[in-house]
């Protein structure tokens, strides 16, 4: 399947092709479903933490006598129904919230998601990017320029989590420019995940031969990975 390539001011320079098994893949909500799952529970990090009545302070001393008082009995004051005793059932920082997805599941997921977003025509296609200064305007005239492209105005009109760009290698005056805009992401290409695909209305592919070549690599690499275990 091929697609065109433009350059960073919008012009169309010709046509790559693109493999099927990365790009045109069909719609699997199932296989998405439990990958983003999977890899939101990997991130999460247990904070809220709660002591329970064998860690707070007290409790040494039976707070009065069992009868005679005219009040209800007590062991401890590290009770949870005591104003700073423990608490019952709160939320523990050691739980594990980690899930297990294979790596072909896992890259098959974010091909799906890549070949959905080809067929919606979210994906950009560029040959390069790249600004001989840090200057958010420069940025900017990009950003301003790929929006002409038809199906792409939504680059300067969307105001959240309006594009991912990848770079085939690092370029600190490209990655500076661009980190005033909240709304978009630029990351090289080898850190392209399925969240970062999903959060984000478009992707932006510079280097189109050389980034195409790593994601399909992957697939090989995880194919490769599992059959040697």
């Amino acid at each position: 399947m091929e697609t065109k390539i433009y350059n960073q001011t919008g012009k169309e320079l010709g046509a790559i092709t693109l493999p099927e098994s990365v790009f045109d893949l069909p719609w699997n909500a199932d296989l998405v479903h439990q990958a983003v799952v999977s890899m939101q529970s990997n991130a999460r990090t247990p904070v809220a933490h709660t002591k329970d009545r064998s860690e707070v302070s007290g409790g040494g001393k039976k707070p009065w006598q069992q009868k005679g008082t005219g009040r209800a009995r007590h062991g401890s004051n590290r009770s949870p129904i005591w104003i700073g005793g423990g608490v019952t059932h709160g939320p523990r920082n050691e739980k594990n919230y980690a899930k297990k997805i294979n790596k072909k599941m896992r890259i098959k997921a974010l091909y799906t998601v890549l070949s959905e977003k080809k067929r919606d025509g979210e994906i950009l296609f560029i040959d390069k990017l790249e600004t001989d200064e840090i200057k958010t305007n420069k940025a900017k005239e990009v950003l301003v320029s790929l929006s002409k492209i038809d199906g792409f105005d939504g680059l300067v009109t969307k105001k959240k989590n309006t594009a991912y760009i990848t770079l085939s290698q690092k370029n600190e005056n490209t990655e500076k420019s661009f980190q005033n805009f909240s709304n978009v992401n630029l990351n090289t290409i080898e850190n392209l995940n399925l969240l970062d695909v999903l959060n984000y209305k478009y992707l932006v592919i510079s280097d189109p031969q050389k980034s195409v070549e790593v994601i399909e690599k992957r697939g090989v690499k995880a194919v490769k990975t599992v059959n040697s275990k």
